[in-house]
């Protein structure tokens, strides 16, 4: 799990063995830039928003920007238990204000900064029929028991197509409004924590594709309340950035969760900075329970 991306699974997964993508309580991707390697669960539809305001300013081309937006995403668990199909993307609105002799011209940008329709599909699941582990009888405050097999993630393979339309200014010279987008997403459970890594190749065949990894470190305070850390590079022609992100989740009920978060980055040509607020709601239509006994009745 990634509790940002996949939010209170570890919880779930500390009480039961699992046997399926689906959880009782939301598994959403937000906050934070990463996916988390498991899907929604057959029959879940769910939808993940948020609004963002940021600014930054470029050294060198003597500009200073100020951003509003919205990021969004539309997930829905088709056929089996490892497929989720997905709608991801972000509407930008940008003013930059540049430095002509001595007045200021400001610029108006204003059109969807990304959009990708894909799928992702978990190739393997460490965790489908593990045993429970058994707690240490001779120390109640013993740390947890290391196993090796605890270093091995979960895998996701995510493949998309995306796509713009018309005069977009996000759009660069050269590049079409139609581009293939790959990425493979890796997840670590370690009880109140969860890792999750991913490798992004982007706009691919277009004439300044990117290339990025993200890792998200969370951790669980409770049930209900979580944090996390993140870290992205990016590697491209065009624009290449170290970026870091954090913040915080709450989970409301079952179905609903509200997330607020921050980002910085560690150079100034551009540096940036951004707040987001976000909510993810999820419809449940799923019928099947996959779940395997509780831990206390796999020992009998």
């Amino acid at each position: 799990m990634k509790i940002s991306k996949s939010l209170f699974l570890l919880f779930f997964f500390g009480c039961f063995g699992a046997q399926a993508q689906y959880t009782e309580t939301i598994n959403t991707n937000r906050p934070g830039g990463s996916q988390g390697a498991f899907a929604v669960g057959p029959g879940v539809l769910q939808f993940e928003t948020g609004g963002k305001i940021g600014g930054g300013k470029h050294i060198l081309l003597q500009t200073e920007s100020d951003i509003w937006g919205i990021d969004y995403a539309v997930r829905y668990g088709i056929l089996f238990e490892e497929l989720e199909i997905n709608l991801m993307g972000s509407f930008l609105d940008s003013s930059v204000n540049y430095e002509v002799g001595a007045t200021t011209e400001t610029r108006q940008f204003r059109n969807f900064e990304s959009n990708a329709i894909g799928a992702k599909y978990l190739v393997y699941d460490p965790y489908k029929n593990a045993k429970e582990k058994k707690p240490n009888l001779y120390s109640w405050n013993a740390p947890p028991e290391f196993y090796w097999s605890d270093l091995i993630p979960a895998i996701s393979v995510y493949g998309g197509i995306n796509f713009s339309f018309g005069d977009n200014p996000y759009i660069h010279e050269g590049e079409g409004n139609f581009s293939p987008r790959l990425a493979v997403i890796t997840q670590n459970n370690w009880g109140a924590w969860v890792l999750v890594l991913n490798i992004i190749a982007d706009k691919l065949g277009q004439t300044y594709p990117t290339y990025s990894g993200i890792a998200t470190l969370t951790h669980a305070f409770n049930p209900k309340f979580v944090a996390f850390t993140e870290f992205q590079g990016i590697v491209s022609d065009v624009y290449s950035d170290e970026i870091v992100r954090g913040g915080v989740a709450y989970l409301f009920h079952d179905d609903m969760q509200a997330d607020l978060s921050g980002l910085l980055n560690f150079k100034d040509t551009p540096s940036r900075w951004e707040v987001s607020l976000g909510l993810s709601y999820r419809l449940d239509w799923h019928k099947q329970d996959q779940f395997l006994e509780r831990a206390e009745d796999l020992t009998k």
